[in-house]
């Protein structure tokens, strides 16, 4: 491919790892999803970026609000098509056309658009839109071209990581077949003809949480460690992100696998993500992925700009002791702290079966979520399978594997939130 820059979306308990790994090569931006009933004004979120040292930033739409507040700002923006107009842009080029000219077009170059990510995740959509992905690309290209802006700006799409057949090791990355010839090959051929880069949406949290038992901390954390040496080709991987990009880097570019180190061209990465966005659906980690809370307060003290990535720490924020912590925000004493609850996207049979289980011959402390007591509402399946899972984990003191429930839980390092409930922790 002419260029091989990636970008990455990456959890936000791997923030500074991410940031590191890019070091003086590269870019970080930043992921702003607005899934949230208080956030800042869109013209306030562009004075906090600027303010903040990030210049770059992806959206997942093209609100007009949004693009208008980034006008004339100097911050370069990734615009995304949803992945519900992908049928009508790839079988229509005059759709395409009105798309690009409504919502690319009437803003550049004022707002500095950079790029447009066609749909999102198109794999697993589970409308079944893959068929779509590239000939809407390419029509949305065709409209750049027409508006003479086709040098200016990028198209390309966000791949799952889970289009992977396999991952580990690395070296033995390999994409699924069945998506192999019909949408892998044409896309990465259009990539390298327009000089664009493959977008991959790379989620280190999500295969340590599963993993917890197999996966150092340190090795997912960027801290020292050990080290792990991938079988097939001897390289030895510091890092968990670094094993995932390689991994996607080995099925489409194998030459690149031939060093003994690890080195990176340019990577772009975009952090998961700038705010903590309360109306997002599932777990509650999907609330809490922020870097800055919708008070426009640091989450984590962490280094967002290239001078301050020296010696950055990753540590949640609450120099004032006296202050209550916000909704979500982790205060001084819940530092280190850890919680097990329910994978709301686990088969139900699966979770009913666990909490079952751990309320009977499990030996987790059920008394709070029975009809009447604290922690009975809410009257979800979700949050009574997390107490329950929470309590059991507790219990073994927070050991490795005690947080899997087949695959029907994992651990979290903010305190879930299920109405008045509180969850124990420790000794508490």
């Amino acid at each position: 491919m002419a260029s091989r820059a990636f970008y990455l979306l990456v959890s936000a308990i791997f923030l500074l790892s991410a940031i590191v790994a890019s070091d003086a090569a590269g870019s970080v931006g930043i992921n702003y999803g607005r899934v949230a009933d208080n956030l800042p004004s869109q013209e306030k979120v562009a004075g906090l970026l600027k303010t903040q040292g990030i210049n770059k930033v992806k959206l997942y739409d093209t609100s007009a609000t949004v693009l208008t507040a980034l006008a004339k700002s100097g911050i370069s923006v990734v615009v995304a098509l949803p992945n519900e107009l992908l049928a009508a842009t790839a079988t229509d080029q005059s759709a395409a056309d009105n798309w690009v000219q409504s919502n690319v077009t009437k803003f550049y170059p004022q707002t500095k658009i950079e790029a447009i990510a066609v749909g999102n995740e198109v794999f697993v959509d589970p409308k079944n839109t893959t068929r779509y992905l590239v000939p809407a690309m390419k029509n949305i290209h065709a409209s750049l071209v027409k508006s003479k802006l086709d040098s200016a700006i990028k198209i390309s799409s966000p791949i799952a990581f889970s289009a992977l057949k396999n991952s580990y090791p690395s070296s033995a990355g390999l994409f699924k077949q069945e998506l192999v010839e019909p949408v892998i090959k044409p896309m990465l051929d259009f990539l390298k003809e327009t000089g664009s880069y493959l977008m991959v949406n790379a989620y280190p949290f999500f295969a340590y949480s599963a993993n917890s038992d197999q996966i150092s901390l340190d090795y997912a954390l960027f801290k020292d460690n050990t080290g792990v040496v991938d079988s097939g080709n001897g390289l030895k991987y510091h890092s968990l992100f670094e094993a995932q990009i390689d991994a996607v880097f080995a099925d489409s570019l194998p030459c690149r696998l031939s060093n003994t180190t690890t080195p990176y061209d340019p990577l772009n990465v975009y952090l998961f993500a700038l705010f903590n966005e309360n109306q997002k659906p599932g777990p509650t980690s999907e609330r809490n992925y922020g870097l800055i809370y919708p008070n426009e307060q640091k989450v984590y003290n962490i280094p967002l700009t290239r001078e301050e990535l020296k010696g950055g720490q990753s540590t949640p924020v609450n120099t004032n002791t006296n202050r209550v912590p916000l909704a979500g925000e982790v205060s001084k004493t819940q530092v280190g702290q850890t919680w097990c609850i329910a994978n709301g996207k686990a088969d139900r049979k699966k979770l009913q079966d666990a909490l079952d289980y751990e309320c009977g011959d499990g030996g987790s402390d059920c008394n709070a979520i029975q009809p009447g007591a604290t922690c009975y509402n809410p009257n979800s399946l979700e949050a009574h399978a997390s107490y329950a899972f929470n309590s059991y984990y507790q219990k073994k003191t927070r050991a490795a594997g005690t947080c899997e429930f087949g695959g029907a839980a994992y651990v979290v390092s903010q305190r879930p939130a299920y109405g008045n409930c509180e969850f124990p922790t420790g000794g508490h």
